[in-house]
C-alpha cells in the first residue's frame, strides 16, 4: 500500500480531530492534530509524501488533489483518503497544503493555498523563475500563513546534527559540493520534463545551496559556468569572504550517481554523511517542524519561503550566466 510504512519509520500518530479545522483553528489549539492535504499523484507523491503524511506525529492527511483525477481517486482510495476534482473544495477541507507537483505548476498552486490561509511544506526549487518566487514569499508573507521547503539534506536526522556540530566547531574557510545525478536515464522515474528542461542546477542545485548556505553564511552571488548537457559549475561568494564550489548534473552514468559535500578549514575536513535511502524520515521532520508552526503561529522558519526564494536568486542568477555561455 502506498500509505504503508516499516516499523522502523512509524511513529505514533496524535488523535484525529471530530471535526475539520481553519488554519486559524490550528494556530490556536496546541494539540490540535493539523489536516494536512496532498497537491500531486506522481512518484514522488506516492513514495514520499503520502507515507510521511500517513505517519507524521500530530498531523491529520486528509485530502489529496491532483491535475489526474484518476490518479487522484486511487491514491485516495489507497490511503483511505477523500479525493477532491476542484482545488478550492479541496482547500476547505485543510488547514496546511504539502505540495509534490512540478515547481511552475507549485508556484501558481500555492499563492492560491496561502490567500486562502493554509499552511505550506513546499518542494524545491519553490519556482522556475525569480519572479513566481517573489510573488509565491509575498502571498505567504501577506496572508500570514508558516511555510517550509523540503529542502531534504537539511531535515535528515544525522545530516542536521553534523551542521549543527559545524556551527559549533566554527572556523570553516570553504567547501565543495559533487552531485552527480542520473535523473535524465530512461529508467528513471525521476526523468520527468521539467528536470529534462531545466536540469541539475534547478533539481539538485537548490539542495547543494541551501546547504552551504546554511554552512558559510548568505550567498552574496555566484559564478558560473556550463558543461556538456546539463553540466554546471557554481563558485558561490558567502558574505564574509568564503567561497564555495558546487557541480550539479542529471546526466551522468548510473555507476557515478551520488552527492559528496566537503566542507574544510582551521579543524580540518569534514564529510557531510550519506543521504538516506528513504526520504520519508526526512520529510515527517518537515511536516513535523511546520505543523508545530501552524499550531504555535510562529511564521519564521530556516527553510521557509523566503529562504526558498533566496535559494531560487542564486538559481537565477546562474541560469542568466549559462544561457549567456550557450549563446555565444
Amino acid at each position: 500500500m502506498v500509505c504503508g510504512v516499516t516499523d522502523e519509520l512509524l511513529l505514533p500518530a496524535a488523535a484525529s480531530p471530530s471535526v475539520a479545522g481553519s488554519a486559524e483553528t490550528a494556530a490556536s489549539s496546541p494539540t490540535r492534530s493539523v489536516r494536512f492535504g496532498l497537491v500531486g499523484t506522481g512518484y514522488w507523491a506516492r513514495v514520499a509524501h503520502a507515507r510521511a503524511l500517513a505517519s507524521a506525529p500530530g498531523i491529520e492527511f486528509a485530502a489529496v488533489w491532483g491535475r489526474n483525477t484518476e490518479a487522484a481517486a486511487t491514491l485516495a482510495a489507497d490511503c483511505g483518503i477523500k479525493a477532491h476534482a476542484d482545488f478550492d473544495a479541496f482547500l476547505a477541507e485543510v488547514d496546511a497544503v504539502a505540495f509534490s507537483v512540478p515547481p511552475d505548476v507549485q508556484s501558481e498552486l500555492a499563492v492560491r493555498a496561502a490567500r486562502a490561509g493554509k499552511h505550506l511544506l513546499l518542494e524545491k526549487p519553490i519556482a522556475l523563475t525569480e519572479v513566481a518566487a517573489e510573488a509565491l514569499a509575498v502571498a505567504v508573507e501577506a496572508a500570514g500563513v508558516a511555510s517550509v521547503v523540503f529542502f531534504t539534506c537539511r531535515f535528515q536526522p544525522d545530516i542536521g546534527a553534523w551542521l549543527e556540530d559545524l556551527a559549533s566547531a566554527g572556523g570553516w574557510q570553504g567547501a565543495s559540493a559533487l552531485w552527480l545525478g542520473s535523473a535524465h536515464s530512461q529508467a528513471s522515474p525521476f526523468n520527468t520534463p521539467w528536470r529534462r528542461e531545466k536540469g541539475g542546477l534547478w533539481d539538485l542545485g537548490p539542495h547543494t545551496v541551501s546547504l552551504l548556505w546554511e554552512i558559510l553564511g548568505p550567498v552574496d552571488f555566484v559564478t558560473a559556468d556550463a558543461g556538456r548537457g546539463d553540466l554546471t559549475h557554481l563558485v558561490l561568494h558567502h558574505r564574509g569572504g568564503a567561497t564555495s564550489t558546487v557541480t550539479v548534473t542529471l546526466g551522468a552514468p548510473e555507476l557515478a550517481d551520488g552527492f559528496d559535500l566537503r566542507v574544510w578549514g582551521e579543524r580540518g575536513r569534514s564529510a557531510m554523511p550519506p543521504l538516506a535511502d528513504d526520504p520519508v524520515a526526512a520529510l515527517r521532520v518537515a511536516l513535523t517542524e511546520l505543523a508545530g508552526n501552524a499550531r504555535s503561529g510562529t511564521l519564521s522558519h530556516p527553510c521557509d519561503a523566503d529562504f526558498g526564494l533566496a535559494v531560487t536568486r542564486v538559481l537565477a542568477q546562474a541560469q542568466l550566466q549559462i544561457d549567456g555561455l550557450r549563446s555565444d
